[in-house]
């Protein structure tokens, strides 16, 4: 049995492409893995708040010397970062947003990217806590950016992966809806391309 974690970034909801490609992995997931417990955050409709001085200063402060407001930002971070940790499989959809992550995704990123952790620092440099986890990106665009003119325009994919990395999560797998609003593709063409790698990648983790 798997514990699967789906993030969702895009505000478009279930019209969102990136939203409706990790669905049907979630789903393909679920049926090679009966049983399987899913958590869904879906940042677009609910974001987390942008990180502020209050969440800043209630990180450096002992947890008694917390003011109400820091200590329910605090909160929020622990949730986010707990799901984390009970999760085996992310699912994170993320749409491009003018050439990199959504707003509200940075914001979680900033929520769970947290030293003492999800990351920590020895004597040899940082070293990432969350450990053992497989993550699957679902990256929608417009635009074709996984090759071509405009992959040097891509700060996505790199971005993730390096995040992940530092946080101690190297098995990541991408899965991309590419070209929805080009003539040449378009949104049915791109949706089921996607699929057919969501198929063989799952069947290749079975």
């Amino acid at each position: 049995m798997k514990n699967i974690l789906l993030i969702e970034s895009s505000p478009r909801g279930s019209d969102s492409y990136s939203h409706q490609a990790a669905r049907s992995i979630v789903n393909e997931l679920q049926t090679r893995n009966p049983g399987s417990g899913i958590v869904l955050r879906d940042l677009g409709q609910n974001p987390p708040p942008h990180v502020g001085l209050a969440f800043i200063a209630g990180m450096y402060a002992v947890p008694e010397q917390r003011t109400p407001n820091q200590a329910k930002l605090l909160a929020l971070s622990d949730a986010l970062i707990d799901e984390l940790f009970a999760a085996d499989t992310i699912v994170v959809a993320v749409p491009m947003h003018n050439f990199g992550v959504p707003s509200t995704l940075k914001a979680w990123i900033d929520h769970i990217a947290r030293a003492g952790r999800t990351f920590s620092f020895g004597a040899n440099g940082p070293q990432g806590l969350l450990k053992g986890k497989h993550v699957i990106l679902v990256l929608a665009s417009g635009g074709v950016y996984s090759n071509g003119q405009m992959k040097a325009f891509d700060f996505t994919e790199p971005y993730l992966r390096a995040v992940l990395g530092f946080l101690g999560i190297t098995n990541v797998d991408v899965v991309r809806v590419e070209g929805v609003a080009t003539s040449a593709i378009g949104p049915e063409k791109a949706l089921a391309a996607a699929s057919t790698q969501s198929k063989q990648l799952v069947a290749n983790l079975a």
